[in-house]
C-alpha cells in the first residue's frame, strides 16, 4: 500500500475553492492510498486496440490497453456532473509539470473560485491542480481543453470532483505518461 503524508499534498486554497479546485488542507494528517487503487494489470474483454486508453467515468477507472485482452488499470477522479468530457480524442500534446490557466467558462461559472487564477499558475505551484504530468486531448486537430493529468489530491480518486478532466494520483500519472506516446487514441464513456 502506498503511503503519502497529506502534508506532502497540501494545497492552501481558500475555503470557497475547496469543492472544485482543492480539497481542504488538514495538517499532519496521513492519507493512505488504498491497495485496490494501485495500478494493476487486468484482463479485459476483446475489443480495444493495443495502445489505446479507455476511460470508464462511471466506475472511475482508466485502462491502457497493453496487449490482446490485457490492460494496465489506474484509479481516477473525473469531472463533476455536467462537466465531464465524453467521446473519442487523440493525445496531441504531453507536458511534465504543466502550467494551468482556468478556461473562460470556468471563470464565468465560478468567478470566486477561478477568477483569482485567471492569469494561470506555473507547473509545480502548490495550487496548480494539474499535478506532475498531463496528456492533452484533441478532436479534429483542436484542443478540447480536457486533460488526463496528475493531481496532488489523491483523496479525490473515485469521485466526480474536477472541472472536467480525468485525474490520477501523481505517481500513477507519471507511470501512465511514460507509457503513452503522442497520437494515442482515448475513448471516454
Amino acid at each position: 500500500m502506498e503511503h503519502h503524508s497529506r502534508r506532502h499534498f497540501l494545497l492552501t486554497a481558500t475555503a470557497g475553492a475547496a469543492a472544485t479546485l482543492a480539497a481542504p488542507a488538514v495538517a499532519n494528517a496521513d492519507f493512505r492510498i488504498p491497495r485496490e487503487w494501485a495500478p494493476s494489470d487486468v484482463e479485459i474483454a476483446v475489443g480495444p486496440q493495443v495502445g489505446t486508453i479507455n476511460v470508464n467515468t462511471n466506475d472511475t477507472w482508466l485502462y491502457l490497453i497493453t496487449a490482446e485482452n490485457q490492460a494496465r488499470r489506474f484509479k481516477i477522479a473525473v469531472g463533476a456532473a455536467g462537466r465531464q468530457f465524453t467521446g473519442t480524442a487523440t493525445i496531441q500534446r504531453r507536458a511534465e509539470w504543466p502550467s494551468w490557466t482556468p478556461t473562460a467558462n470556468m471563470i464565468r461559472i465560478e468567478p470566486d473560485v477561478y477568477g483569482p487564477y485567471r492569469t494561470g499558475l506555473p507547473g509545480g505551484h502548490p495550487r496548480n491542480p494539474m499535478g506532475s504530468r498531463a496528456l492533452y486531448l484533441y478532436q479534429g486537430g483542436r484542443d478540447t481543453m480536457y486533460r488526463i493529468h496528475g493531481t496532488p489530491q489523491p483523496w479525490t480518486m473515485g469521485q466526480a470532483f474536477s472541472s472536467g478532466c480525468v485525474r490520477l494520483i501523481n505517481d500513477h500519472m507519471d507511470e501512465l505518461y511514460d507509457m503513452v506516446p503522442l497520437g494515442s487514441r482515448v475513448f471516454v464513456s
